[in-house]
């Protein structure tokens, strides 16, 4: 489910967090760590599911809750339940890797039923709902169109709803972003993905050997960045950027299968996105002038770090 964007973003976190701590605080197996990063994001992704179904369910608590009124107005009989029937609602519900998932991750502990309701009550105040609700039909993109608006239109935006996550996940602002992404590919093909399983198997082996290559051979990595950092102000370049300088070089030379432009892009990206407004065209630089030298001189021969001695 998670894409080598994604990895590389967590490696990079990981990466900047072991540059930064020392002594007692520095990091003794990384490789557990980024599991237990991914463990986190898992955690966080099926919560959001949940919490994404049980607002969808509540039209039909509500409508309970006030047709037992002592005297109900014609209102409170009336309530629209379409929503609680949504086709893949039900779908996400009676699947079972979901439900295993809901039994691990037990969300159902993490859940603050005055915020369900209060989402609930924006999303039925809004326009988009209201037309869903009146529509005599049901087809499969309305059903997905809506569950996407309550994520991303109503969940998302509510500050007190974002307050509780980055209350119980710490991860939240590192993986929010990834987060949507997650949810409205789940949303587009609930059968598709399992969410016990976050990432796949050959996703999690380049995860691994991307960060121990980087953290392994980080000296050699250095003495190859270095030299070229004789133009530049060294005092004010990014920590981060040195960390990003350092992962792409790692796959310019031991991984094979990832072409080297395709490198450059996706590290010019994340510099941009994570370090200072200038990063991405320093990256770029240092990254293009080493793949070009390496390129001229026939030394880019990529290799698996497995079979390197140096």
């Amino acid at each position: 489910m998670i894409s080598r964007r994604n990895i590389r973003v967590k490696v990079m976190q990981l990466l900047f967090m072991m540059d930064a701590a020392k002594g007692e605080t520095a990091i003794k197996n990384p490789v557990n760590e980024l599991q237990k990063s991914f463990d986190k994001t898992k955690e966080l992704f099926v919560y959001l599911l949940y919490c994404l179904t049980e607002v969808a369910r509540y039209a039909e608590k509500d409508a309970l809750k006030k047709s037992s009124k002592h005297l109900p107005t014609d209102e409170d009989k009336n309530i629209n339940i379409k929503i609680s029937g949504n086709q893949l609602l039900w779908e996400i519900l009676e699947n079972p890797d979901f439900i295993k998932a809901i039994e691990t991750t037990k969300p159902v502990h993490l859940v603050n039923q005055d915020l369900i309701k209060r989402i609930y009550n924006t999303l039925a105040a809004s326009n988009k709902y209201q037309l869903y609700v009146l529509a005599e039909s049901r087809d499969s993109k309305t059903e997905k169109e809506i569950m996407r608006f309550i994520f991303s239109n109503v969940m998302l935006p509510d500050e007190i709803f974002t307050s509780h996550l980055e209350e119980f996940f710490t991860n939240w602002d590192d993986d929010c972003e990834m987060m949507e992404q997650l949810v409205h590919n789940y949303i587009s093909k609930p059968g598709g993905y399992n969410p016990n399983i976050i990432i796949s198997e050959d996703k999690w082996s380049f995860a691994r050997s991307l960060l121990i290559t980087a953290y392994n051979k980080k000296d050699h990595l250095l003495s190859i960045i270095e030299p070229r950092l004789q133009n530049w102000d060294t005092d004010r370049i990014a920590s981060l950027d040195m960390v990003l300088m350092q992962m792409g070089l790692c796959e310019f030379l031991y991984f094979e299968t990832i072409p080297t432009k395709v490198t450059i892009n996706e590290y010019i990206d994340l510099a941009k996105e994570y370090s200072t407004d200038q990063s991405g065209f320093f990256v770029n630089a240092i990254l293009d002038s080493v793949n070009k030298e390496y390129s001229a001189a026939d030394k880019l021969n990529k290799i698996s770090y497995k079979k390197v001695n140096q």
